[in-house]
């Protein structure tokens, strides 16, 4: 990745916030944790990795997809390409 040093922390600072929800996730599993509270974390899990895709897919297509080489129809395809790649 191409990405400046302060961007890098940041991506590097936000992935272990992930973490640390899912290793709430998984104490919040050992320890009998009532559904909703498990649920809610789960969700904010999915939040913040859905955020951190997001702007790392951003970043891909901003800066390492080839520009002025394609019409507009051959650059939407690629996006539609990436997007159903890295969001299953």
């Amino acid at each position: 990745m191409s990405h400046l040093s302060r961007e890098k922390l940041n991506l590097i600072n936000r992935t272990k916030k992930v973490v640390g929800q899912l290793e709430a996730v998984q104490r919040a599993l050992e320890e009998d944790v009532a559904c909703a509270d498990l649920l809610q974390r789960l969700a904010a899990a999915r939040g913040s990795i859905n955020s951190l895709m997001g702007e790392l897919l951003e970043d891909h297509i901003r800066n390492h997809m080839p520009r002025k080489t394609k019409s507009s129809e051959e650059a939407a395809d690629d996006v539609i390409e990436i997007v159903r790649t890295y969001l299953k």
